[in-house]
């Protein structure tokens, strides 16, 4: 009996049945996120072909770059700093991050000059909200809007910077790998892991 109950418990392992391949290599564990304020038409200023690999070829220096940033750090600051690490972005990227940065910026300086900013320049979060919901920005994009600072992840890049009734400011820059806890993907850590 004991043998009969171990050979039915071999051969019950696993229940997958014979059919296609599986695929060998693990599946993203995310789903790419909706996208928004993109240009009608694609950037002009995009690279005509792609140079020295999917990264533009910089990988080894980036590294060699952060290495040397490194030498006078203590040991494992890296490490103990690699939550601030931003997503690496390709030319392509950047240029089209750039494009929806004109759209979001043309949308905020239409808050701006309709007036009415409150406390130290800072205009209502609703309003600047609005602003990028115009442009279909919302939730699922990570927004986040605070003190005069607003971020978006485009679907793309992350376009953050601040709007107040005396500065505009726009950044391209690549989703943060730990953002700040409950801010959206674009929101620098200001703490650690």
């Amino acid at each position: 009996m004991a043998a009969a109950l171990f050979a039915i418990t071999v051969t019950a392992c696993g229940t997958q049945q014979g059919g296609p391949a599986q695929s060998a290599g693990p599946r993203p564990s995310f789903s790419p996120r909706p996208q928004c304020a993109q240009p009608a038409e694609a950037p002009a200023d995009l690279p005509s072909s792609p140079v020295r690999g999917a990264d533009g070829g910089h990988q080894k220096e980036r590294q060699e770059e952060r290495q040397e940033e490194n030498a006078d750090r203590p040991p494992h600051y890296a490490e103990n700093h690699a939550y601030r690490h931003q997503a690496p972005m390709t030319a392509e990227k950047r240029a089209r991050g750039q494009a929806s940065a004109e759209l979001i910026r043309a949308e905020l300086e239409k808050v701006r000059s309709e007036g009415g900013a409150g406390a130290y320049g800072v205009f209502a979060e609703e309003r600047v909200a609005a602003a990028l919901a115009r442009l279909g920005c919302g939730e699922e994009h990570g927004v986040y809007i605070g003190n005069g600072f607003y971020s978006v992840h485009t679907g793309i890049v992350c376009v953050s910077g601040r709007v107040t009734k005396d500065e505009l400011t726009s950044e391209v820059h690549g989703a943060y790998a730990e953002p700040q806890p409950g801010t959206g993907p674009c929101v620098e850590n200001r703490g650690g892991h």
